[in-house]
């Protein structure tokens, strides 16, 4: 019988019966208790991540501006320096930025005409290697797009938050991680929808934006 190499077992990708605790490689959020939610200890990194919202600013970015002003700061200290945002629905709000550590000259805002542009130019970036983290949004993406976004990340070792409509979770994805933020009569909470480890679980946003 022949045998199988053992970095291939080892791999992340593939799932063995009765191995547990394996994780994608993570990236701090920045958040304790958000670390303690998502699989092993935070953003996935190098993978895609999506983020289903249901009324855009109800929290999203929050999540991720730790992250943003870390990536932002190690930028002036290696090559992939750049914060790409790719179509987002509204004008990134420089002040809220420059305030939660974000460093402004680090960001790359590319506008795309429709959801092919936005795909595409999401790829570019990742390909790049000149980013440190690629936010897209976007209405509509097929299975094989995604996919190619999923391998994009991995080869450009970048992480991608792709942010979409509740909708798109009715459709299976490729991504390592994908979340819902839902409005509620407390305000927003996030819940894991897709993820290593099994039983879906939530954390209401609220509790990051006192910090």
């Amino acid at each position: 019988m022949t045998s199988i190499p053992h970095d291939l077992l080892d791999d992340p990708r593939l799932w063995r019966a009765g191995r547990q605790g394996r994780h994608w490689p993570t990236l701090s959020s920045g958040y304790p208790e958000l670390d303690a939610l998502l699989p092993g200890g935070g953003w996935p990194a190098a993978m895609l991540t999506e983020i289903a919202v249901e009324r855009w600013g109800s929290g999203e970015l929050t999540l991720f501006m730790p992250l943003l002003a870390r990536l932002s700061a190690d930028g002036h200290t290696c090559k992939a320096g750049w914060i790409a945002w790719i179509a987002p629905p509204f004008l990134p709000y420089a002040p809220a930025l420059a305030a939660a550590g974000v460093d402004l000259s680090r960001m790359l805002l590319v506008r795309g005409r429709d959801a092919g542009e936005t795909l595409w130019a999401a790829e570019q970036a990742l390909q790049s290697g000149s980013c440190r983290v690629v936010l897209a949004w976007t209405g509509r993406a097929d299975g094989r797009q995604l996919r190619r976004l999923q391998l994009a990340a991995e080869n450009g070792r970048t992480p991608l938050i792709l942010f979409r409509p509740p909708s798109a979770l009715a459709a299976p994805s490729p991504a390592t991680l994908r979340i819902s933020l839902v409005g509620g009569a407390e305000g927003a909470c996030l819940r894991l929808v897709k993820h290593r480890g099994g039983a879906s679980r939530s954390l209401p946003i609220a509790l990051l934006q006192e910090r």
